[in-house]
């Protein structure tokens, strides 16, 4: 999640901005396959493409048949990243409860405050 920002940081002025974007592109897919994991990013990717694919054929033909295809493609992907979400949350529970018992308590309270933000706790006060 370092790299997050590394292709802004070297925008010179009058760079092509496409190529400036394919580099954002290239740090989100490298910081996805750190966080998940090259297999359950496949797997996104997958669902994704499903719901892009069913969408478009629901635009270009909207009959009750496609516009039902769509909502089985949606509530199954969300169904997807809902557990994925859920997964990835329990793993950093685990280890936040990890370090409690093993008294490091520098890596529990940075873990307690990244948790926060990725669940949006820390944004209410």
């Amino acid at each position: 999640m370092s790299k997050r920002y590394a292709a802004l940081e070297n925008l010179i002025d009058g760079e092509d901005i496409n190529r400036v974007w394919e580099n954002i592109k290239e740090n989100i897919k490298i910081s996805a396959k750190e966080s998940l994991g090259l297999h359950e990013l496949k797997q996104c990717l997958g669902f994704l493409d499903q719901r892009r694919q069913a969408k478009k054929q629901w635009v270009q033909d909207p009959n009750q048949s496609n516009a039902d295809n769509l909502n089985n493609v949606r509530r199954e992907a969300s169904r997807h990243f809902r557990n994925t979400q859920k997964d990835y949350l329990k793993a950093k529970i685990d280890v936040l409860e990890t370090n409690s018992k093993i008294k490091i308590v520098r890596y529990l309270y940075r873990g307690i405050k990244i948790l926060r933000v990725v669940t949006g706790l820390g944004l209410i006060k």
